[in-house]
């Protein structure tokens, strides 16, 4: 798809989209152009027809997190350049959560600050079991407040308020275990294996009623189940049953065959 100086968008023929962080001699750490192009880089998987994208580091790290340099430039900005510059990064993630497809992040090694919130804005995340994670912002007098509200819908604020507040490293397991990611594998191996087994679940799936799954859980997250939410879920499924992918869907089921989206 396209080849930018920080970030690779590649796609196969089926239709599997991957970004991959390209600054592996940095660790894939960030910067101001690493998050411009990775902006740009969602919004073409965005605009193409694929069903689903895979987000990877290159190298022996998912993401460091920030660019030393990078960050050292930023404490000589004015207070209106650092709030452009923390506004980038939050509407980059935003974008890669509000992606209409299937998102996976495929982690390995070090994923500190900044990477740790692109696995949370990731619909799952697979991470060896030896990564390394960390919020690392307290360590160095910052606070991880863009990726925060991504983090937080992962781990929940307990967590989040002993990690952040702490600058704890933890590996693969323990991420699992708090729910930042979802599986871990042993190596690269298993890792390519789960990312086929996710891959052939995927293009089992109707892309339309992807993309309203994802925004059904982002409108019902954390609301009261009130008559008007009741109301409001009963007119979605409503929709999807008279939508030409819910007939199909059930059309296929009744006739024993498989969907046009899974042919």
């Amino acid at each position: 798809m396209s080849d930018l100086q920080t970030v690779k968008v590649a796609a196969t023929p089926g239709g599997v989209a991957t970004v991959l962080l390209d600054r592996p001699e940095k660790h894939n750490a960030f910067n101001d152009l690493v998050v411009a192009q990775l902006t740009d880089a969602f919004e073409l998987v965005r605009t193409s027809t694929c069903r689903m994208m895979i987000l990877r580091g290159a190298g022996k790290s998912f993401s460091a997190g920030g660019d030393l340099e990078w960050m050292r430039a930023a404490g000589h900005y004015t207070k209106a350049e650092n709030e452009a510059d923390a506004l980038a990064m939050a509407h980059m993630l935003r974008k890669l959560a509000d992606l209409p497809m299937l998102t996976i992040a495929s982690v390995q090694g070090a994923c500190m600050g900044g990477g740790c919130g692109l696995v949370a804005a990731c619909d799952v995340a697979v991470a060896r079991a030896d990564a390394k994670f960390r919020f690392s912002e307290v360590r160095l007098g910052l606070i991880p407040a863009a990726i925060s509200p991504y983090v937080l819908r992962a781990i929940g604020p307990r967590w989040a308020n002993a990690l952040f507040a702490t600058g704890e490293g933890f590996d693969g397991e323990l991420a699992r275990q708090i729910g930042l990611v979802h599986h871990t594998v042993a190596d690269e191996t298993a890792m390519e294996d789960k990312l086929e087994e996710l891959t052939t679940l995927a293009f089992q799936t109707a892309p339309g009623a992807v993309a309203d799954a994802k925004r059904l859980v982002e409108d019902i997250a954390g609301r009261p189940i009130t008559e008007g939410l009741i109301h409001m879920t009963a007119e979605r499924i409503a929709a999807r049953r008279a939508s030409e992918e819910g007939r199909e869907g059930l059309s296929a089921f009744l006739e024993k065959r498989k969907p046009s989206w899974a042919e």
